[in-house]
């Protein structure tokens, strides 16, 4: 997902921004007032329960009212519209209004029957058959059929297939997957169509993640089928003109900078409220000024800008824990296209005391309470505190300096020369090279920040190119493996499905670090095993695998976020709660057709 989206549902959100489509959030839950090994709160300084997830509106709704939504970016949005493609936040802040899953979630993110499809789950739970409903219509007016959403499967599964969907392990483990991806077979046997809006799926192993994770976006293969499968992601049907089923249909689109839906009167759950709504780029910059003039009705907020907003009389706040985490990811190999595998081979960073040290080094307290106004908080695991069954922080590295020193001792890494920088165990200079993204205000100070965190403790770390990278650049050289590139500061939104496969495995994409190990790999697979549908079973091996993972320390868990959406005061039914914004696009509604100034 960068608040990138990951798909899993994974709503890759891969940034910082970060925000990896179709996703949502929940509260910490009772894992909140635990404490780090540094005695960190691993909690959200700041009350929570100022910010609602619905807002405050008791005026009469107009009729065929507009919204202005910002799309808030320091770089223009990719224009990557479909889900088995994009790979970016805006990207999927853009899908949102026009294209969305087949099915609806509860609030533990859990599929429903309440969507565009129903489902029934096999006694073995190996295989689910899904029904589309009858009036359920791509915005072209054609039918939404069972050949649509197999066609899905058969594009991320297809050899020639460009994007990064494949390493989910749900898609992997149908039936007939692996043949069909090597291209030992033209169909994927696991896939029956049942009817012309009914099909069955079925799974080598039954997976508990399964009716959180499924793959649940369709194709529109009357649309799309023409085009060779290598030559999708770069198609002006899915740039230019691209077509969904949601509630709104795209009239306009200006590339990278705004876009113009009007609604979509035959949306199978019924007629949007809104006759309109118009999405455009805004800069973090003048965010708050924009939403000041009432130039947008709707924005995510920038943390680091909340106390010069906190009592704006024109807009409110909603806010949640988010499903995300930022991280520092070491590259530690490379990404094999052609096995689909990840490579763990670079030896600059295969000693783990130097990839601690440098997590030790690291004082998140004081980034989340001074640069993020007490709105984000040191992250203690891989699993973030809005899935509380699943969230642990056994084994997390605090803030110890001193701690940082010793391990680099023992590891080899000592000033030799007197000038405070510490040389490799060879003797030889030691330069890390990190990758870090511009937007906004804070991100600048924090990349000096950690940059300073890790000069305390006699580390020579510089910027690459030494600059701050847009959005899209820093991705381009993340993803590519840039040999620029030793560290790089991300971010991931981690969908609804708590499986974090779909980003550590060996054969996903998404490990953009590239650790390997025997051991992950088993905690994996354990994870979503048939054996896993025992809860105790399973929290058991996710609390193993985030201990070991903080022991490891492929990539350091850096910080949690509280996520604040800010809201005209004419904007009404609008709700950011789980289970509950499932219509939210076709329920929101506007009091006025003027919006609120200061």
């Amino acid at each position: 997902m960068k608040k990138k989206h990951l798909l899993k549902i994974l709503s890759l959100i891969i940034v910082l921004g970060l925000f990896l489509s179709a996703c949502s959030s929940s509260t910490g839950g009772k894992n909140e007032g635990k404490n780090d090994k540094s005695g960190n709160a691993a909690k959200a300084p700041v009350d929570t329960s100022k910010f609602p997830m619905m807002v405050k509106n008791d005026k009469k709704a107009i009729e065929d009212g507009t919204i202005n939504y910002a799309l808030v970016s320091d770089t223009p949005f990719e224009g990557t519209l479909n889900y088995a493609f994009y790979t970016g936040s805006p990207d999927a802040e853009v899908l949102q209004f026009f294209d969305e899953s087949l099915f609806a979630t509860n609030g533990d993110y859990e599929f429903t029957n309440d969507g565009a499809a129903s489902y029934e789950m096999s006694n073995d739970n190996k295989t689910i058959t899904v029904t589309i409903k009858d009036n359920v219509n791509w915005s072209d007016g054609k039918p939404v059929t069972a050949e649509d959403y197999k066609y899905s499967f058969l594009v991320i599964g297809s050899k020639d297939y460009t994007g990064v969907r494949y390493g989910d392990a749900i898609i992997q483990s149908i039936v007939g997957m692996k043949d069909y991806h090597a291209g030992k077979a033209k169909d994927i046997s696991g896939i029956k169509i049942l009817g012309e809006k009914k099909l069955s799926i079925t799974f080598t192993d039954a997976n508990p993640s399964l009716l959180t994770g499924l793959w649940p976006y369709a194709m529109p293969k009357h649309y799309l089928g023409d085009i060779p499968i290598k030559d999708l992601a770069k198609s002006d049907k899915i740039h230019k003109t691209p077509i969904g089923f949601g509630p709104f249909k795209i009239k306009k689109i200006v590339p990278g900078e705004s876009v113009e839906f009007e609604r979509n009167d035959d949306y199978w759950a019924g007629k949007p409220k809104l006759k309109s709504l118009v999405l455009k780029v805004v800069n973090p910059k003048v965010i708050l000024q924009s939403l000041k003039k009432g130039d947008v009705d709707i924005a995510e907020f920038p943390v680091d800008q909340y106390p010069a907003a906190k009592n704006a009389k024109a807009f409110q706040f909603l806010g949640k824990i988010d499903l995300a985490y930022s991280y520092i990811g070491f590259k530690l190999g490379h990404w094999d296209a052609k096995k689909g595998v990840n490579i763990m081979d670079n030896p600059k960073f295969e000693d783990k005391r130097l990839r601690q040290a440098m997590a030790y080094a690291l004082d998140e307290k004081s980034v989340g309470e001074k640069i993020f106004n007490g709105l984000r908080f040191p992250a203690t695991s891989l699993i973030p505190p809005s899935f509380p069954t699943w969230h642990s922080d056994e084994g997390a590295i605090g803030y110890d300096p001193e701690k940082a020193k010793k391990l680099l001792d023992e590891a080899g890494y000592k000033d030799k020369d007197g000038d405070g920088l510490r040389e490799d165990p060879n003797g030889k200079k030691f330069t890390i090279n990190f990758l870090s993204m511009s937007g906004g205000e804070t991100a600048e100070p924090l990349a000096k920040f950690y940059i300073q965190c890790w000069k305390n403790v006699g580390l020579d770390v510089k910027l690459v190119d030494g600059r701050l990278h847009e959005f899209n650049s820093f991705y381009d050289m993340v993803e590519n493996d840039d040999p620029k590139v030793d560290i790089y500061a991300g971010a991931w939104g981690t969908g609804s499905d708590v499986d974090p496969y779909g980003l550590y495995g060996k054969d996903v994409p998404f490990n953009y670090s590239h650790f390997v190990s025997d051991k992950n790999d088993q905690l994996l697979e354990d994870g979503h095993s048939d054996k896993a549908f025992d809860t105790d079973y399973r929290k058991k091996v996710y609390d193993e695998w985030q201990k070991y993972m903080n022991d490891e320390m492929p990539v350091i868990p850096t910080l949690f976020r509280y996520a604040l959406i800010a809201t005209n005061n004419r904007v009404k039914d609008y709700t950011i709660e789980p289970g509950k914004n499932n219509f939210v696009w076709r329920d929101i509604t506007v009091s006025s057709n003027t919006p609120d100034v200061e």
